[in-house]
């Protein structure tokens, strides 16, 4: 099967005063479609900046990293938007909802960065599928935390995108919500979107096909 994000021998250091910090030391990782994979390990151990690397938002220090078969270090910031636009959906602990924007508004916002027309009927899929069509008009403030998660994933989806990337997703979440937004991941998964998680939850992690484990910057 065809690896829609592939990461070889990818490193990744910092600089931290005279002091090199090596957030990934040699990671090799393959997303393809219908993954559904848990990135796990303690605080510090560089799951989010893996993360950050396979969604084309940081680039490696060393290795190769490919999208959808392009290699990611050759191509431009220009290039690299539309990669994630066409590709790649997020979901971040923290929610980002634009307080000002309708729930509407807000799952379609990433249409007006791609210079793509919203399309109604879809919004209101969406929004049914993640249980919130009745709050179409309502604004980020007049949500529950589980509402506002629920508002990121159908935002996630709306580009269409073959793999969603999400980092600590039920992280600001009670146990009843966090197992909402679960459910909502593997539905998208079983419509053959890969689903890559960064996660301290074990229960979460254990309900993955797959559990990558990071220590200091390694798979273990």
């Amino acid at each position: 099967m065809n690896s829609l994000i592939s990461l070889e021998n990818v490193s990744k250091v910092y600089r931290r005063g005279i002091e090199q910090v090596h957030a990934l030391d040699g990671v090799t990782l393959d997303i393809s479609a219908g993954d559904y994979v848990a990135i796990c390990g303690p605080s510090g151990s560089g799951k989010t900046t893996l993360l950050n690397i396979a969604g084309c938002m940081d680039q490696p220090t060393g290795g190769v990293v490919r999208v959808a078969g392009e290699d990611i270090q050759k191509a431009g910031e220009r290039r690299l938007a539309r990669v994630r636009q066409s590709l790649i959906g997020f979901v971040f602990q923290q929610f980002f909802l634009i307080p000002t924007l309708t729930v509407r508004e807000n799952v379609e916002l990433p249409l007006l960065f791609s210079h793509r027309k919203p399309d109604p009927d879809r919004t209101a899929e969406l929004l049914r599928i993640v249980g919130l069509e009745h709050r179409l008009r309502h604004r980020p403030g007049q949500l529950s935390g589980g509402e506002m998660q629920r508002v990121a994933v159908a935002r996630s989806l709306i580009n269409q995108p073959k793999v969603i990337l999400a980092d600590e997703p039920t992280g600001n979440l009670d146990s009843r919500n966090s197992a909402a937004v679960v459910e909502l991941f593997e539905a998208v998964n079983r419509q053959g979107i890969a689903v890559v998680l960064v996660t301290h939850n074990p229960v979460l992690a254990a309900r993955c096909a797959k559990v990558v484990h990071l220590e200091d910057g390694k798979v273990v």
